[in-house]
């Protein structure tokens, strides 16, 4: 039940920071669009590092 309960407010979350552009516990951090580049930028090169060798869709994302 509580897995269930943080996986709904960590959604809530999401869309809370979608609609005001604020990120963190306290909302206290702007996100501007050169924040989420580089967000994505981060979190794709990890995914990229653990990516399974010989994996069809191992080209990396731009």
């Amino acid at each position: 039940m509580a897995g269930e309960t943080a996986r709904h407010a960590g959604h809530a979350d999401i869309i809370r920071e979608l609609i005001d552009g604020r990120i963190g516990a306290d909302g206290s951090v702007a996100a501007d669009p050169t924040f989420w580049r580089e967000q994505v930028s981060e979190v794709q090169a990890a995914a990229d590092h653990f990516r399974p060798v010989g994996d069809a869709e191992a080209q990396p994302r731009s």
